[in-house]
């Protein structure tokens, strides 16, 4: 679905990305690493925040990199930030709605669209609240909304359930779990909570010093030695 080619991002003598290599083709993919692995510059590439030193990326057929920022988003590429993006003094209804503005459609399919996207993360009945009376958790709902609304093809989400408690987590959960089959749409999650990528991730892939060190069905990725002395801090088998 996602095919990623020898990318490699550079800040001055800095290499983020190194020559990523990996085809994401699951309805949910994972991608863990320790801090400075490199995961959310993949995530900025993918999304036209930051460019490739070299690479390509071919999403559906599309070569992502040949399109503008404003033309990905038209496409359907979306996502989230480690820092919500949610505006103060708009109201529900206008943070998510701002989202259709490069996509040409008349009034009443966006209004469908945005409601559907409300109904899905369960903020129907607050659509005229103000951001800036929402919680970090309502706030976190907004983000998802604003990043399925209008049929996308490719949601990147960044640390979604930082700072949730068990049970808003549960709930972040069930929401990422059910985006493929509601709207059709492929998610790529970055997360350092190990539960909610076992729980959501067919497969995972897994980044260290910018370079990939592995990718593969999850349960299994988590299991790896090199991952767990990479990731979770346990010391790699001997011998292997």
């Amino acid at each position: 679905m996602i095919q990623i080619t020898n990318l490699s991002v550079d800040f001055g003598g800095v290499r983020a990305v190194n020559d990523v290599t990996v085809n994401l083709d699951q309805q949910i993919v994972g991608v863990i690493g320790p801090n400075g692995a490199g995961k959310t510059t993949m995530l900025n590439a993918l999304s036209g925040f930051v460019r490739p030193t070299s690479g390509t990326v071919v999403a559906f057929g599309q070569d992502l990199l040949s399109m503008s920022t404003y033309r990905r988003a038209r496409w359907g590429l979306r996502r989230t930030f480690q820092t919500e993006q949610v505006v103060e003094d708009l109201n529900v209804w206008d943070n998510v709605a701002v989202m259709l503005d490069p996509i040409w459609q008349n009034a009443a399919e966006r209004r469908a669209q945005v409601q559907a996207a409300l109904d899905y993360v369960g903020l129907t009945g607050s659509e005229v609240r103000l951001g800036q009376t929402l919680n970090a958790y309502e706030r976190r709902l907004v983000e998802i909304g604003r990043a399925i609304v209008g049929r996308p093809r490719i949601v990147l989400m960044d640390e979604p359930g930082a700072g949730l408690s068990e049970t808003e987590r549960d709930e972040l959960q069930a929401l990422i779990t059910g985006i493929p089959d509601r709207f059709e749409a492929v998610v790529v999650l970055i997360d350092h909570d190990v539960n909610l990528i076992a729980a959501t991730c067919h497969s995972t892939a897994v980044l260290d010093f910018g370079s990939l060190i592995a990718y593969g069905p999850t349960r299994a990725i988590l299991q790896d030695d090199k991952v767990k002395a990479a990731y979770l801090g346990v010391e790699a088998s001997h011998g292997k």
